[in-house]
């Protein structure tokens, strides 16, 4: 509770906007200090629970998640995400629509997302009575039977191939396609998770229903809950959705297998599409780190200066600011179950193509030699801490964060540690963490833009040179 005196509170009532600012510190003075409380449990039927109590507000946020992303779509690419988007097209006897009104009619909101890893199905409710029983006798249809009707199948179907026809015009997705391909070959990351023309084409309903029963099961899955809730009611809510997981013979189901190990690269390559733009859209990069990495606070921190932070990040100071070679430039590490990508991304003109991936590669080694400088360091230590609270002002962010605690097995502390360990990490550990876990020498580039090159192979520096169509 925030405590003002009386001379403090007439004098900033006086001042609405400093009242407004002291509030703000006070508060996220009181946020820094510890992150939410994280309570976790399992269910009778093997559902892996994580709740936090926020009382401040008559609201609940629910997120269903299962490893079922489109890394387990096997042979029928896209089937995870086309599985996702139908369950709310039919259920229990009612269709789309209705679906539809019986949560407007509450104010609860439904949303279904696809992944790589896992997919998430979630509800925002508020509390009052009839809005909670309501809206989750709606949601617990959608996720206990879902009937896949055809008509909204075959609509969907549609939507997809006209999608995949879009991208095909569109460089920065076809950019991004041949990235993954190549950064993972051989490996369920590589794969499209919008599928293929053939795949899409040949996907049935049968097949929707048996990833169902296969992957949105108990012990593949977990929930995660927020809200004006006490433990008692999110221990019954819990019970409500195991149970429902348990219909059509479904049971308790099985943990879904590992994710394949993802293999470094073993060479440079540099691909280049031709597409006739008046830019080029490059990527480069590699495989990066995953949740749970002992190097994550490391390269995270050290990015958020090479090309994590906007206008002041070091690749935005050298490639746009001094050359003006490009409008954007960016670099992130996306962790995954197994190891997601490292990319530094760009868009310049074709004339300057060469001299833009040069200068990217030089700031990319400069960093990986010296790394920040101190200054620089605190600077992205404040940045990262000051907005981190945030990050987690709201149920919707907390709910975030406790899904991917769950999801990736991370400590329940991971919120209370974050900001602490981010101040402890040196300028050494960043260095050392670039050296190891970057290695300049095995970069995948690929170019989308311009005219056929002839494939050749650069035996001066080891890198292999591809052109496609």
């Amino acid at each position: 509770m925030i405590k003002l005196n009386q001379q403090q509170s007439n004098s900033l009532l006086k001042r609405p906007f400093a009242f407004s600012i002291a509030i703000l510190f006070l508060l996220f003075s009181q946020i820094s200090q510890a992150g939410p409380k994280i309570e976790n449990w399992i269910t009778s039927s093997g559902l892996r629970v994580y709740f936090v109590n926020v009382p401040e507000l008559p609201m609940l946020d629910l997120r269903l998640s299962f490893a079922a992303g489109s890394a387990y779509d096997g042979d029928k690419l896209g089937i995870s995400g086309m599985t996702t988007s139908m369950l709310n097209k039919g259920a229990a006897g009612l269709n789309a629509d209705q679906i539809a009104e019986n949560f407007e009619s509450v104010g609860a909101n439904f949303s279904a997302n696809s992944g790589r890893d896992a997919i998430s199905i979630s509800l925002r409710t508020l509390t009052l009575d009839e809005q909670i029983q309501k809206g989750m006798e709606n949601w617990l249809k959608v996720i206990e039977k879902p009937e896949f009707p055809e008509a909204d199948f075959k609509r969907l179907k549609k939507q997809a191939l006209i999608g995949l026809q879009a991208e095909k015009q569109n460089p920065g997705s076809i950019a991004s396609k041949v990235f993954y391909k190549n950064l993972y070959p051989n490996h369920p990351y590589g794969e499209p998770q919008n599928g293929t023309e053939e795949s899409i084409n040949a996907m049935t309903t049968d097949d929707l229903k048996a990833f169902f029963k296969r992957y949105f099961v108990n012990k593949n899955g977990q929930i995660a809950l927020v809200g004006s809730i006490d433990r008692k009611q999110a221990e019954a809510i819990a019970e409500k959705v195991s149970k429902a997981l348990t219909s059509n013979d479904r049971g308790e189901g099985e943990k879904a297998a590992p994710i394949p190990e993802v293999k470094p690269l073993t060479e440079a390559k540099t691909i280049r599409v031709p597409f006739p733009s008046s830019q080029a859209h490059i990527f480069i990069g590699q495989p990066g780190n995953k949740r749970g990495d002992k190097d994550y606070y490391s390269l995270y921190l050290g990015n958020h200066e090479l090309g994590g932070s906007g206008f002041t990040s070091r690749l935005m100071k050298e490639i746009r600011v001094k050359r003006g070679l490009s409008y954007s430039v960016y670099s992130y590490f996306i962790p995954m179950k197994e190891f997601g990508p490292f990319m530094l991304g760009l868009q310049t003109k074709l004339s300057q193509t060469d001299e833009a991936i040069k200068v990217a590669r030089e700031v990319l080694e400069t960093f990986q030699k010296e790394g920040p400088s101190e200054d620089n360091l605190k600077a992205s230590k404040l940045n990262i801490t000051g907005g981190f609270p945030l990050r987690t002002a709201s149920n919707d962010d907390i709910v975030g964060y406790i899904d991917v605690i769950g999801m990736y097995d991370l400590p329940l502390d991971y919120l209370d540690t974050f900001t602490n360990i981010i101040n402890d990490t040196s300028r050494e550990q960043v260095i050392d963490a670039f050296k190891r876990r970057v290695d300049l020498d095995k970069l995948l580039t690929v170019i989308v833009g311009g005219e056929a090159d002839v494939a050749k192979s650069d035996s001066a520096n080891g890198e292999k040179k591809e052109s496609t169509n």
